[in-house]
């Protein structure tokens, strides 16, 4: 706050640039009431919206606010995201193999192919207009972003996705703080399928295809309480004789789905692409030991509105330097990781009874949701208790800051 502080006060002495640093009173609202709050403080035509780990380039109006001026009808224009620290750990590599895949191929396709797309709340332009005749920031939905834009579209504005502008910011690299985002993100999204079905259902505009694949969209973290349900069930089935046997093995080719993903994306970004794929076996652990924490949230989501905005913590991170296990913004592990370790022992122990009862093909099954689970749980105790080394932190002096520098303390 301090840097924020002094480097606006410094640009208005230039008078450059009108800006300011502003702090509401309280925090009603959480994020959308942020953003409410703010929109009220200006009334400037076009919103450039960025979480404080966000560095956009300096071209990036340039890149992004021309569409709005010669598209009257459009509202919105969000940009790629790419990371400040995608080599920083095997975590973090794992992350940029997910996000990529939602952007390279999940949001593009989307765009592409004329569907209702989502504003990934942050690195994205709005026009005042359209927010105002969507109905503003709203604060019944963990996911204020995907709300907004939605209802957006609803009311006949257009969204605009540049996969080709980039804006690199940090991803998380403690799994406490990653499984925070998604429990996050899966609670709005519930929040938001449940508040949004039906005026997505009675849109005049929108064609079937259109509505269905909004509702696939918007219904998507449903599949981690599937998943959790589906290792529930297998145990009492391995006990019922023949209960298994059934013509299902086709379902298996669905697993091909996200790994084709992921690959496309980094063929398409990167020319190391095949080196980046080497995160997929922990991303594949990660998507399916995350499903108890999503689980929960997706049981918030559908039993009630709104909640609290925990936020993701931030910890100046740029390719491999920096601390994160000193920072006070570090997260303490939850109460779900005891979950995780039982769903893990569950799963072994059902492994087991399908070995005795010789169901030889559902181990492999078994086994992974078991290893998922442990994985998640186990990084998360390793980094809870993990030795910590009290780094070398640069102090920030006002005369440093007013010229956009930093002196290292001795």
């Amino acid at each position: 706050t301090r840097l924020a502080l002094a480097r606006a006060a410094f640009y208005r002495e230039q008078g450059t640039v009108d800006i300011a640093v502003v702090r509401r009173p309280d925090r009603q609202g959480f994020k959308a009431g942020a953003l409410a709050w703010g929109l009220s403080q200006d009334r400037s035509e076009y919103l450039a919206i960025f979480d404080a780990d966000f560095c956009p380039r300096p071209d990036f109006l340039l890149q992004t606010v021309p569409y709005l001026l010669v598209r009257p009808k459009l509202g919105m224009v969000q940009t790629r995201w790419s990371y400040l620290n995608a080599d920083y750990s095997l975590l973090t590599r794992a992350q940029t193999l997910a996000l990529d895949g939602h952007f390279v191929v999940e949001q593009a396709g989307r765009h592409r192919s004329g569907l209702l797309m989502s504003f990934n709340g942050a690195a994205g332009v709005w026009r005042r207009r359209c927010i105002e005749e969507a109905g503003g920031w709203q604060s019944d939905t963990l996911c204020e972003d995907l709300d907004l834009s939605y209802r957006a579209q609803l009311a006949g504005w257009e969204c605009l996705y540049l996969p080709a502008v980039d804006t690199p910011a940090e991803v998380p690299p403690q799994i406490a703080a990653f499984k925070r985002q998604q429990s996050r993100w899966a609670q709005g999204s519930v929040q938001a399928l449940r508040k949004l079905a039906g005026p997505i259902l009675r849109a005049p505009r929108l064609r079937w295809g259109q509505k269905a694949m909004a509702l696939v969209h918007l219904s998507s973290y449903l599949a981690h309480a599937l998943m959790v349900v589906l290792l529930l069930v297998s145990l009492p089935l391995l006990l019922v004789p023949d209960s298994l046997q059934l013509p299902l093995g086709g379902l298996g080719l669905m697993y091909l789905g996200p790994p084709l993903v992921y690959t496309i994306s980094q063929h398409h970004l990167y020319p190391d692409w095949a080196r980046r794929l080497r995160a997929l076996p922990l991303l594949a652990l990660i998507g399916i030991g995350i499903a108890w924490c999503n689980t929960r949230a997706v049981w918030r989501g559908l039993t009630r509105w709104g909640g609290t905005f925990a936020r993701t913590p931030k910890f100046q991170l740029e390719g491999r330097a920096g601390r994160w296990a000193d920072s006070r913004y570090r997260l303490q592990s939850d109460s779900s990781v005891a979950g995780e370790v039982v769903l893990a022992l569950y799963a072994l122990t059902a492994a087991l009874v399908a070995y005795v009862t010789g169901d030889y093909g559902v181990i492999p099954f078994l086994v992974l949701y078991a290893a998922a689970f442990g994985t998640i749980a186990g990084m998360g105790l390793m980094q809870e208790v993990a030795p910590r080394r009290r780094p070398l932190r640069p102090t920030l002096t006002l005369e440093a800051a007013q010229h956009g520098q930093r002196r290292d303390s001795e």
